[in-house]
């Protein structure tokens, strides 16, 4: 284990000591969950207007995939587990923490958990024929994922962790989804 945290330790200051104004600041956007609220807005409006009543059963299910991912990375993990976040942890010495730095504990990451949630359940929803969407979502959940590390507050194995759950939440809730979709009438239509 302590080879794992070693290991973790170090990619994260290699990947944490290349900064630059540029990108100092399309990092702290992309990680401000408040930026993606008209994304999620325009989601929900889409899956309303084309599925109905169907599409207010994927918001729930999508929902209770982010909750989930959600409940489980911070109110679970983050305080069960109790690793500091990499620039609260004084061993790694000078952090680049650009835009603060968050709670005391880091693991797992919160937003790679729910931004995972959010673009698995929508890719498992998508027809095989959107291969550019399921990339797009993908990517995006990578960079706010990525913009974590690069901002100080979580290690590359926060972040993987959080991802996992993430997918995790995603596949159960879309199982519900489709046992739902298909047992009550009300959600056909």
């Amino acid at each position: 284990m302590d080879e794992i945290i070693a290991f973790d330790q170090a990619l994260f200051l290699e990947l944490n000591s290349h900064q630059s104004p540029f990108w100092d600041a399309a990092m702290v956007l992309i990680s401000n969950k408040y930026v993606w609220f008209p994304f999620y807005g325009v989601l929900v409006g889409l899956f309303i207007y084309f599925y109905k009543r169907k599409g207010w059963l994927m918001v729930l299910s999508l929902g209770a995939s982010v909750g989930l991912a959600d409940f489980i990375s911070s109110g679970i993990l983050k305080p069960t587990v109790a690793r500091l976040r990499p620039c609260h942890d004084a061993m790694l010495g000078t952090v680049n923490a650009i835009d603060g730095c968050g709670g005391q504990y880091g693991f797992v990451s919160s937003h790679a958990a729910n931004a995972f949630a959010v673009a698995i359940f929508v890719i498992l929803l998508l027809p095989k024929k959107q291969w550019l969407f399921k990339i797009l979502l993908l990517v995006w959940a990578l960079a706010i994922s990525y913009s974590r590390v690069y901002l100080g507050v979580h290690y590359p194995g926060d972040i993987t962790a959080g991802a996992l759950i993430g997918i995790a939440t995603a596949w159960l809730s879309m199982y519900f989804y489709r046992k739902a979709s298909e047992r009550f009438l009300f959600w056909q239509r």
